[in-house]
């Protein structure tokens, strides 16, 4: 399934510019993905659309910060206070796994991940069959969900997505 979704992403640049899900599936067929792997891929898109349509978004001034505002009325929903912290179910530990968990906290630690593409990326994360959840089909569920959403992925998130880590050095 990972591979249809990094294939749509590479193909269609945006989630409004991806065709329907019939015209979809052909093209998928047509370049050799099995019908299982396009089922999957295309209930997972189809549900991802369904948790990211419709997303109150709120651009910055410049129009290159974009935050989540509340669906629900401001009274009925309080913000989370600036120490607030997530506390992952023993059914997430066991299927995201150390390693993703980490890397969730380090994108929101860094500011470039929001608690509310958090919620969505962990909900995503749980709609696979992945236990535990290897972290390059973690990162492609990040940039699906910013793709889904139109949300531009900041330069060095983008980066850290996408560049593997075997060429690396530290320093």
């Amino acid at each position: 399934m990972f591979e249809v979704l990094v294939f749509v992403y590479e193909n269609y640049w945006r989630g409004d510019a991806c065709p329907e899900p019939e015209q979809l599936s052909r093209k998928l067929s047509a370049h050799g993905f099995e019908a299982d792997e396009i089922r999957a891929a295309l209930q997972w898109l189809d549900e991802l659309s369904a948790v990211t349509q419709g997303l109150p978004l709120e651009r910055g001034v410049d129009a290159s910060e974009v935050t989540i505002g509340l669906r629900a009325p401001a009274d009925s929903v309080r913000p989370p206070s600036p120490g607030a912290m997530r506390i992952y179910s023993a059914a997430e530990q066991d299927h995201l796994g150390a390693e993703c968990l980490g890397f969730i906290h380090f994108l929101e630690a860094a500011g470039v991940l929001s608690g509310a593409l958090r919620e969505i990326v962990i909900e995503r994360a749980m709609a696979t069959s992945e236990q535990p959840m290897a972290l390059d089909e973690l990162k492609i569920i990040l940039l699906m969900v910013h793709w889904s959403s139109g949300i531009e992925p900041d330069a060095l998130v983008l980066d850290e997505l996408c560049d593997g880590r075997e060429g690396r050095i530290a320093h």
